[in-house]
């Protein structure tokens, strides 16, 4: 009979129990990954939906009616952010597109120029999303990150027509402290983004973050209430959205986009 107390059989049922858990987890991770890249997908199109103000923050809709509305009022086209210009549609399928993924590949990103804003990779290209009615557009909503106090900011800039006033904003991902620096997805914060503009009459990115209180978007458009006790998280802000909205990011695609470009 096989003893069961040596430590050679607890060896080789630890490792035999290792290696199947391993296998199972193996197997789920691969089974799900299709699952896990359509939720991840669908979580991305809501936020572009939420920045565009097209599903309201409590809405708890059905995967199907979040995806009819992204189709029937959402354009998706790929940018080369070196030059600004709209990339072919049948180089690369847009609505798949995962900027973020992009950005973490060698292959199609570079290195970013010097910043304050912490970003350290820009992909080759970016993912701007024309929100439509019939064929007119109405608005652009732009992605943009940086880092905060704990980690990088992830979010949606909604912009109208004029490439410069501000329509929507939202940050779906964030590490900052709650109830401080976390207030950045709060959506009553980010609705005193609307109206703000972004450049001064010179097109220099100009929005600031303050400390404090800013005035109403009709006489103080530049300027945005600071979060309370988080003068950090507020400057990592006002950083992220100068960097994006400048030549290293957004700004040679919405010169185009002001001037009439269409999806």
């Amino acid at each position: 009979m096989r003893r069961t107390d040596s430590t050679r059989y607890t060896f080789v049922f630890a490792t035999v129990v290792c290696v199947v858990c391993a296998l199972l987890i193996a197997v789920s991770a691969v089974g799900l990954r299709d699952r896990q890249e359509t939720n991840a997908l669908l979580y991305r199109q809501k936020n572009v939906l939420l920045a565009a103000s097209l599903v309201k923050p409590a809405d708890d809709l059905p995967e199907k009616a979040l995806q009819k509305i992204f189709d029937d009022n959402i354009r998706v086209r790929l940018v080369d952010l070196a030059t600004g210009e709209l990339l072919p549609l049948a180089k690369q399928d847009p609505k798949t597109y995962d900027q973020l993924k992009a950005r973490n590949d060698p292959a199609q990103s570079r290195v970013a120029p010097p910043n304050n804003a912490g970003v350290s990779r820009l992909p080759v290209y970016g993912a701007a999303y024309f929100v439509m009615k019939g064929d007119a557009v109405q608005l652009v909503v732009l992605p943009i990150e940086g880092v905060g106090m704990w980690g990088t900011l992830y979010g949606f800039l909604a912009l109208e027509r004029d490439g410069n006033t501000i329509r929507g904003l939202t940050y779906y991902d964030q590490k900052e402290t709650p109830g401080l620096g976390g207030e950045v997805s709060n959506p009553r914060w980010q609705a005193v983004w609307n109206g703000r503009r972004v450049y001064n009459e010179n097109w220099e990115p100009q929005l600031v973050v303050i400390k404090g209180k800013a005035g109403p978007a009709e006489t103080d458009p530049m300027r945005v209430d600071g979060l309370s006790g988080a003068t950090i998280t507020s400057n990592g802000v006002s950083r992220l959205t100068a960097f994006w909205m400048s030549n290293h990011g957004w700004a040679r695609f919405l010169k185009r986009f002001r001037e009439g470009v269409k999806p």
